[in-house]
């Protein structure tokens, strides 16, 4: 089992677009695109790790109705403006796991860490946050991605 630990993040400012639909159809690489575009158009200087908030669970909420925000943390003053938004993410306790797999393998990695928080006696505190700490890599017919999950969490 991948292992599975508590950190306390830092805030961060966050710039982002919002996404409604379903999960696997995010265009990821024309949104952190367009982010990235406009961070370097408004010289605004990006982080290196981008990542999507996920607000809604899958099993639970209708794949055309799951909300999410695809964004890239920022340094400095910005405006919002298009699509695109500008939010402070506070500081959060959080239980992290990685994931380098295919995304079709996401399911169980959510799964190992909501049976370590529930064996541990945490709960959810806010939704998951995807952090994505290397580019997609193509093995054979498949893409493997690179993320450090993260829960916000309480204890129970």
């Amino acid at each position: 089992m991948a292992e599975i630990k508590i950190k306390k993040t830092k805030a961060c400012r966050l710039a982002y677009v919002e996404h409604v639909g379903e999960y696997g159809s995010i265009p990821y690489n024309r949104y952190f695109a367009q982010l990235y575009g406009w961070a370097k158009e408004k010289k605004i200087r990006p982080g290196f790790q981008p990542m999507v908030i996920f607000y809604d669970d899958p099993s639970q909420t209708p794949p055309e109705k799951c909300r999410s925000e695809i964004g890239i943390p920022i340094t400095g003053d910005a405006k919002p403006e298009g699509n695109i938004k500008i939010k402070d993410l506070p500081p959060m306790e959080v239980a992290v796991i990685q994931h380098k797999a295919p995304a079709k393998e996401y399911p169980e990695t959510y799964r190992k860490l909501s049976e370590w928080m529930a064996k541990n006696g945490y709960e959810w505190a806010g939704p998951s946050i995807e952090v994505y700490t290397k580019k997609p890599k193509v093995e054979g017919d498949e893409v493997i991605l690179y993320a450090n999950v993260q829960v916000p969490i309480k204890k129970k």
